[in-house]
């Protein structure tokens, strides 16, 4: 009876497991293998500071000025996010966005790399200037490995 217990929570476990295996195969292959572009992702909760909002406003000055060929060419893209809608949960999960966070999105032939610019953001965010001459840095860094 014992060893019926045992044998019974062994496979069990290894049908749980293998069933989470499939499913995380199956996200990894979600993109399109020939993708590679950059998504700016400038997530934010439904009141908002000072900061916030010149964080996305400097963003998209930033990508306007220095990014207009790649936007209209959609290897960059800008996306302007509230977490607090409920049609947005999934993603911000994904990206572990509660509140305001700036996201570089990098996918390169299909696989996805996450760079928090969070910090960077609420540190440079209400100096226009310094934070779009950073911004642009990080992003052409970014495009040169596409």
């Amino acid at each position: 009876m014992r060893q019926t217990l045992q044998l019974l929570v062994v496979i069990t476990l290894g049908l749980m497991l293998i069933s989470c295996n499939d499913q995380n195969k199956s996200n990894d292959q979600a993109l399109d293998q020939s993708i590679s572009k950059i998504e700016v992702m400038d997530f934010h909760s439904t009141h908002r500071c000072m900061t916030c909002n010149a964080i996305e406003a400097n963003t998209k000055f930033t990508l306007d000025t220095y990014f207009s060929y790649e936007l209209k060419a959609d290897k960059i893209s800008f996306h302007v996010i509230n977490v607090d809608e409920k049609k947005n949960e999934k993603l911000a999960e994904k990206f572990e966005a509660s509140g305001t966070a700036l996201i570089l999105n990098v996918i390169k032939n299909g696989k996805e790399t996450k760079i928090d610019l969070t910090e960077f953001a609420f540190m440079n965010g209400i100096d226009k200037d310094g934070f779009s001459k950073a911004l642009k840095s990080k992003i052409d860094t970014q495009l040169k490995t596409l």
